[in-house]
């Protein structure tokens, strides 16, 4: 990325050396005439803020080159100077591409000087960020008793738990195969959250999801701070599930702030409404992120799978060994399979608002998206719904590009924190702290009440990618230690699981 950083306050970025494009900081009328270093190249036409132009000419079937990596290939004859997308660019995904595994990676130097963050120590050794009491559904049809239940707390208990949250879901009814056991494993593994100070379960009873297997599958949750019961077998659920949370309170009252390193601590990359800059400055910002606390010994958890195709071997090149290697090759095409039984192209994407704002192949949006994985070494890949490791590394996780499916993936996989990149924006929010970081200045301006951090002043500022890391870095720690995102200010708070099989 340094060409682009020594690039950022001109009117075009040139993210590598080796690229045949460059990108429109600001929308270029035809006739303007870029700077030395590109050859002075005369623009033949209007050029959209975030869309490609040709720096040299370029014929047909000729590959297109961005992030110094192929994009696709030119469907037409390109001049110098002119505008490259969806009319003369299109994708060379075909689901037929091959993986080959080199060597294990270089490892990036640890970092010394271990900064620290205020968080809760549980009773099995993981660190939570929050003390919130989570009241989750086994099933659809008592959501809106989990909801009431919510309701009253905050009312009844305000200021014994940093908040009290209703995860509500229409699932878990005449579900069967991997639909129970998506939706199954999900609510488990997002009940053993560390943000999580108290859980209540509710059930109704009849379920397919029986609350007696879910609870007998959660193995890593401290008795004290769980209770749970069926609707169908209390008189009044609604008394039933206050008196729980009461107890529950009881507990979480003995839980306090301490100081911890933030090797402790467990961040879920995610991007979503993608522009033309989310490639540029958003998500290599936050790459560094994931470089700095894996340095620290701290994990990273990067999900999106569809999102990796077109740049799939790049994140192959950095497995820990040939096993991890082999585990990230099956995680794909596991995905590109799901695409072919369903009878759907597996380059479906980018998305209408993608398109929009610049990005034209799957490749180019995917070479964008894994950059929020920086350099650092994979050392485990993961199912869905099931938990990331404790310490040092990358994790992958199975799950889809929605931006709903697979945030509460990594909330259930383990995330203290979601780093959220957005060049379009989104009041969407989790279960846990997501942080939204705008690619662009314009939208943290509009979107005060969204944006939480702006990467965008990398383009209107001398700020390097760098020094932009190093402020988002310091404002993590502040939310670590309590600091609430916008999604908790305005209660944005959701989940949404993977349904992808037969209901009854």
């Amino acid at each position: 990325m340094k060409n682009s950083e020594n690039n950022l306050l001109r009117q075009v970025i040139k993210v590598h050396n080796d690229d045949n494009v460059a990108v429109a900081i600001s929308t270029l009328a035809q006739g303007t005439i870029l700077p030395e270093e590109y050859a002075s190249v005369i623009l033949s036409q209007e050029i959209p803020k975030g869309h490609k132009l040709a720096l040299q000419n370029l014929k047909q079937g000729d590959d297109i080159v961005k992030y110094g990596f192929v994009i696709g290939q030119a469907t037409a004859d390109i001049a110098v100077g002119s505008h490259i997308h969806s009319h003369n660019l299109s994708t060379k995904l075909n689901g037929s591409e091959t993986y080959h595994y080199d060597q294990e990676p270089t490892p990036l130097v640890d970092k010394t000087n271990m900064p620290t963050f205020k968080g809760y120590v549980r009773k099995n050794g993981k660190v939570g960020i929050r003390n919130d009491l989570w009241i989750i559904n086994t099933v659809g049809c008592v959501n809106q008793s989990a909801k009431r239940i919510t309701d009253l707390c905050k009312r009844q208990f305000e200021g014994r738990a940093d908040e009290f949250v209703a995860l509500t879901h229409p699932f878990g009814c005449s579900q069967l195969g991997d639909d129970l056991s998506n939706t199954r494993n999900l609510l488990s593994s997002l009940m053993q959250n560390p943000n999580a100070g108290g859980v209540l379960v509710i059930g109704l009873g009849c379920e397919n999801n029986q609350l007696s297997t879910l609870m007998s599958e959660t193995k890593d949750i401290d008795s004290n701070k769980v209770r749970y019961f069926n609707s169908q077998e209390v008189d009044n659920e609604i008394e039933v599930g206050l008196k729980y949370v009461e107890e529950l309170l009881n507990e979480m009252d003995k839980d306090v702030r301490t100081e911890v390193p933030v090797s402790q601590l467990t961040l879920g990359m995610k991007c979503g409404g993608s522009d033309g800059f989310s490639g540029l400055t958003a998500n290599p910002v936050v790459g560094r992120i994931t470089d700095m606390l894996t340095q620290y010994g701290g994990r990273v958890i990067l999900t999106e799978t569809p999102e990796m195709f077109g740049a799939e071997q790049v994140l192959m090149d950095r497995a820990s060994n040939k096993e991890i290697y082999t585990e990230i090759v099956d995680l794909v095409q596991e995905f590109k399979d799901y695409f072919i039984r369903n009878n759907q192209p597996i380059y479906e994407n980018p998305s209408p608002g993608n398109k929009a704002g610049g990005l034209t192949t799957l490749e180019e949006k995917s070479l964008g998206a894994i950059q929020k994985g920086g350099k650092a070494i994979i050392n485990e890949v993961i199912g869905y719904g099931k938990k990331a490791s404790t310490g040092k590394g990358l994790t992958l996780l199975q799950a889809p590009g929605n931006d709903a499916v697979s945030s509460t993936a990594l909330s259930a996989a383990g995330a203290n924190i979601i780093l959220f990149t957005t060049g379009r924006g989104t009041p969407l929010g989790f279960p846990v702290p997501t942080v939204k970081i705008s690619s662009n200045t314009d939208l943290a301006t509009r979107k005060k009440h969204w944006i939480d951090f702006d990467s965008g002043q990398i383009l209107t500022s001398d700020m390097s990618i760098d020094e932009c890391a190093e402020q988002l870095f310091s404002y993590l720690l502040k939310v670590a230690s309590g600091e609430k995102t916008n999604n908790e200010i305005n209660d944005n708070r959701e989940i949404s699981i993977w349904k992808n099989g037969v209901t009854l």
